[in-house]
């Protein structure tokens, strides 16, 4: 760390945020999608202040792994939090759209080849 860097400890802990859980009860990878859904049912008085802080911040699209990063937590008490969320409706998810698959080289200089012999 450098000067300018400063360990940063929580007061409170992970299993007292997630109320003793350790996993979601959805499957999120780090790249899954985050966005609030714009109910206006009001969050529980229950709902935890990084709860809150979590659905602010999905008022845009948002990863769960930037969401983890802007509250400083782990990534998963941001799943169990924002799981809770999504229970509760106030939160929606995806997985994002996936990546073309490329195709091979020998592929396309086949293709190619063939184009040219046309």
């Amino acid at each position: 760390m450098t000067d300018t860097e400063e360990y940063r400890d929580h007061p409170v802990r992970s299993f007292v945020l997630t109320d003793g859980r350790g996993s979601a009860s959805r499957r999120f990878s780090i790249d899954t999608l985050l966005i609030a859904t714009g109910t206006d049912d009001p969050l529980p008085s229950t709902a935890s202040r990084q709860a809150r802080q979590l659905l602010a911040l999905c008022s845009r699209l948002q990863s769960l792994v930037e969401v983890s990063a802007l509250l400083g937590l782990s990534t998963s008490v941001v799943s169990v939090l924002a799981s809770d969320l999504v229970d509760s409706h106030h939160l929606t998810w995806r997985h994002p759209i996936p990546q073309a698959e490329t195709q091979s080289r020998d592929l396309l200089l086949e293709v190619l080849h063939g184009l040219r012999k046309l």
